[in-house]
């Protein structure tokens, strides 16, 4: 029993020297790898300040890209503040320092390179120049947005800046011509942008589409990438669409009214995008419309109502019951363009709906986006169900969404007296629906 007890102590304190030679040998060869300057520190305090180095040089990188994508965020925001104010001034002045030196610039139309190339351009249609004197007159541009310019970085860490897309309505006059047509184009614009410049981004290029010729059949309209709707058409096409535009307009009815404002968001392919303010009105039943113009024109007289009549039908021919069409007169809008349809006069308010007025009432209308479609036939029901429908096959062709029920019925509009001589306006207008539209 002593034996084995003697034979464990020994095992015992063998393990023991073992453990403290090898810890020293370890140690020390730790050491010698490190070099001198490691001598006398702990290895695991070394590597822990490796660690701190490490992680405290790859907060300062993450420090200065946030601070490089902050900057650029601003300039591209500051970027967009001077484009809005270069479409409300119709580019009177261009800010040259945002545009690179050789910047392209391509429509259906025109293409061309530089600066001076491009400002020269505008000044033409503005009618700055001498050519452009003679040529237009009252150049104009409606900006509806500006979007895009986010930032974000590849898989290589390399930033990069989207697209800057604005939409817009451009009016100008042909005074050349006797008659002096208005030309009008609507669409996007596609900046490219870079890194770079005096301000830190500088536009690169400028393509411009239009609504009347480069939308894609069968695409969404409310992508968050707008220049996906749309694609390059021969210049032939551009050209036609232009002189179309420039031809006589002949001899047209005289309105009824001043005509209720609106925005045009689009010229399109056969139809039109208008954004109305809210306004209210008068409505009433009719059998004949030359009833109720009678009606709503007696009830009116002082009040000055807008053009233009607006009637509804429903399609209910076949229901046993026919819901009765109506017909309504505008009589006073949001003058600063809200939505809500203001108060009505008080003259209407004491008339409406009493003894010979019963059929009268006062209607409010929110301010809405509607498609519409002109005709210059008469009125009669078929022409007015025919271009419903044709307008209808132009929303979806076009990826826009009219307003939901908006099909049980057809709202037609009337601009002249019901009875003028000249070429007629009629137009059939589809309400869209929130979100339906890129506007």
């Amino acid at each position: 029993m002593k034996a084995i007890l003697s034979l464990s102590i020994s095992i015992v304190a063998a393990l023991s020297l073992f453990l403290n030679v090898s810890a020293a040998f370890s140690t020390q060869s730790c050491r010698s790898l490190l070099g001198p300057q490691y001598q006398y520190h702990n290895v695991g305090q070394h590597v822990g300040r490796i660690f701190m180095s490490t992680t405290a040089a790859s907060s300062l990188e993450q420090r200065q890209q946030q601070q490089q994508e902050q900057q650029l965020s601003n300039a591209i925001t500051k970027l967009k503040r001077v484009l809005t104010q270069e479409y409300i001034s119709f580019f009177n002045p261009m800010v040259d320092s945002w545009y690179a030196p050789d910047v392209t610039f391509d429509d259906p139309l025109t293409s061309l390179s530089g600066v001076n190339s491009y400002r020269n351009n505008v000044d033409m249609l503005a009618g700055r120049t001498l050519l452009g004197k003679i040529l237009f007159d009252g150049a104009s541009i409606n900006l509806h947005s500006v979007t895009g310019g986010e930032i974000s970085q590849d898989s290589s860490g390399n930033i990069q800046i989207d697209d800057i897309i604005t939409r817009w309505t451009l009016r100008v006059t042909a005074k050349v011509l006797p008659w002096k047509p208005e030309a009008v184009f609507s669409g996007i614009s596609v900046y490219k942008l870079h890194v770079g410049g005096s301000n830190g981004v500088a536009i690169i290029g400028q393509t411009d589409y239009w609504d009347s010729i480069n939308i894609k059949e069968g695409t969404d309209a409310t992508t968050t990438l707008p220049q996906r709707q749309y694609q390059k058409v021969d210049k032939s096409v551009a050209i036609q669409d232009f002189l179309a535009q420039l031809q006589p307009d002949g001899f047209r009815a005289a309105a009824a009214a001043p005509e209720l404002p609106y925005i045009l968001l689009r010229r399109g392919n056969g139809y039109e995008l208008r954004k109305y303010p809210g306004y209210v009105g008068i409505a009433t039943p009719y059998d004949r419309r030359d009833f109720g113009y009678g009606s709503l024109g007696a009830f009116a007289r002082g009040m000055n109502p807008y053009a233009p009549s607006l009637m509804k039908i429903y399609n209910d021919d076949d229901a046993e019951v026919s819901r009765e069409k109506v017909m309504m007169w505008p009589l006073q809008y949001a003058s600063n363009g809200d939505d809500a349809a203001p108060p009505p006069p008080a003259d209407a308010v004491e008339k409406a709906g009493e003894g010979q007025w019963k059929s009268i009432s006062l209607s409010s209308q929110f301010g809405r986006i509607v498609a519409v479609r002109t005709f210059e036939d008469a009125a009669m029901g078929p022409v007015v169900r025919n271009a419903d429908r044709e307008l209808r096959m132009m929303l979806r062709r076009d990826g826009l969404v009219p307003k939901d029920g908006s099909e049980e019925f057809v709202e037609f509009a009337q601009y002249d007296a019901v009875h003028s001589m000249g070429k007629r306006r009629g137009e059939v207008w589809i309400e869209l629906k929130e979100g339906g539209h890129p506007f």
